[in-house]
């Protein structure tokens, strides 16, 4: 028998209970609407690659790999900004169309077109529902 009477290592007993503090996935009927959360993303997407916005905002809504992507793709931008003397700005976005399909686990992908005064940006994303919330678990701006 162990310490803590169990019958488990201590060294399993942590493991155990670092899978319960993880986040869990949410039934459908625990969600907010998916697509506010969706515009609302692809724009600050947009604006934290423009510089406009500090990613540290969207930690939150996004999974540590997404973060790190936007992380290197505003890094890339910033450097580019730096070498050509442009100055970063808060890009006047708006959202033309957005197209979404349900996933197999029960999140969303969405295809979504933001645009600025110079450009399109094309957005895909993925939601899915952990924490009684949605977490975007794919970003990629184009």
């Amino acid at each position: 028998m162990t310490p803590s009477g169990t019958g488990q290592s201590p060294a399993h007993q942590g493991r155990h209970d670092a899978q319960q503090i993880s986040s869990q996935p949410t039934r459908i009927s625990h969600r907010p609407e998916a697509e506010p959360v969706l515009r609302a993303l692809a724009i600050r997407a947009v604006e934290v690659i423009a510089g406009a916005r500090d990613l540290e905002q969207l930690a939150r809504w996004v999974t540590d790999d997404v973060y790190a992507h936007l992380r290197f793709r505003a890094s890339i931008a910033a450097r580019a900004r730096a070498i050509t003397g442009v100055a970063a700005e808060r890009p006047r976005l708006w959202i033309d169309h957005v197209t979404t399909w349900p996933t197999d686990t029960g999140g969303f992908n969405a295809v979504i077109l933001v645009y600025d005064k110079r450009r399109a940006h094309v957005v895909s994303l993925q939601l899915e529902g952990l924490d009684q919330r949605w977490q975007a678990t794919v970003i990629v701006v184009m």
